[in-house]
């Protein structure tokens, strides 16, 4: 059997995929990646899907021993090394028997993830290998001294991209709704016009942001109804939290707006104390941006190549694994 042995993991580690759909009518959150795009990098690099599960990782990063090896790993969002040898960036490696991979930790966000070729041999747990820890729904979280059973890779050998264009910049993009009438309209101006910070309370759950509090017109209380990725839930004391993967399937606080998909990856890579800015659009622009990130992640499949010599600083200096994250500069 081929496996990763577990030397040392974060807290944050765990498997996730593309997440658990089609049950939120039964109260099962979704789960799955904190960041989508650097799960799908991650998974390219190896020839897997984009949403086949990874080894995510918050903040910290992993060290694992491999065994009945070979293995095909790749990372994303965090620096891999093998047997103290550095990994180029954008570079996946085949790592040979009794080889120790480590992965750092986050390099400019929070979320990091290690791909291998053919995935982990877990069995899944309602249709994904995701965990959703407070449900213990999923794979349990890897510790030290565990044996993490890997599919047959196929026999590839490491691949390359030439490079990667930046992310996307500036303010995080919402919807408007779908109780925007449950706050007054300098509630709304000021959710779009001042800066908001990242708390430290921030988990796969939710969000939180500090603020300039966000004032309701008609109380804080509301029927429960239904809760998507990205909602901006608003309780009484005015705070935003931005419900994220392991959020709960209803809620009861007036939801002011949602964050656009193409933008949750970005906004996921947030770390405590960054300083985010809010953009209102409609939803014909919101399913425009979603379109182009999808176009220009297609595109890439078609750049990876075989690594072959003359991996030079130029190109290296040009690469970027993380999704897209910035910090706020003070100015609108």
């Amino acid at each position: 059997m081929t496996a990763l042995l577990v030397v040392a993991c974060g807290p944050g580690t765990s498997l996730q995929d593309g997440g658990r759909f089609g049950l939120q009518r039964f109260g099962v959150s979704p789960a799955g990646a904190m960041d989508p795009l650097a799960l799908a990098m991650a998974n390219l690099l190896v020839g897997n899907a984009a949403d086949v599960a990874a080894l995510e990782f918050g903040m910290l990063g992993g060290e694992f021993v491999v065994e009945g090896g070979p293995v095909h790993v790749a990372a994303a969002g965090a620096a891999l090394a093998v047997d103290g040898t550095a990994v180029p960036a954008l570079t996946s490696v085949v790592a040979g028997e009794g080889a120790r991979v480590r992965l750092g930790p986050a390099r400019d966000g929070v979320y990091a993830y290690l791909a291998v070729e053919g995935g982990f041999d877990v069995a899944p747990a309602m249709g994904s290998l995701s965990l959703h820890r407070r449900s213990a729904i999923g794979p349990k979280a890897p510790s030290a001294g565990e044996r993490l059973a890997l599919r047959p890779m196929a026999g590839g050998g490491a691949n390359v991209l030439p490079g990667l264009p930046l992310g996307e910049e500036g303010p995080i993009r919402v919807i408007l709704g779908p109780q925007r009438d449950r706050f007054t309209d300098a509630a709304v101006e000021t959710f779009l016009s001042e800066p908001y910070a990242v708390s430290p309370r921030s988990d796969r759950m939710g969000t939180r942001l500090s603020g300039p509090p966000l004032t309701h017109s008609a109380g804080y209380n509301i029927v429960s109804d239904g809760i998507v990725t990205g909602h901006v839930q608003v309780p009484g004391d005015g705070q935003p939290i931005v419900l994220m993967r392991d959020r709960q399937t209803t809620g009861g606080y007036p939801k002011l707006a949602g964050i656009v998909t193409a933008d949750l990856p970005r906004f996921a890579q947030l770390r405590p104390g960054a300083v985010v800015r809010f953009r209102a659009v409609d939803r014909d622009e919101a399913l425009a941006a979603l379109r182009a990130q999808r176009d220009a992640f297609a595109a890439l499949a078609g750049q990876v190549r075989p690594v072959t010599a003359g991996l030079d600083t130029e190109r290296l200096l040009s690469v970027n694994l993380i999704s897209g994250v910035t910090a706020d500069t003070g100015s609108p």
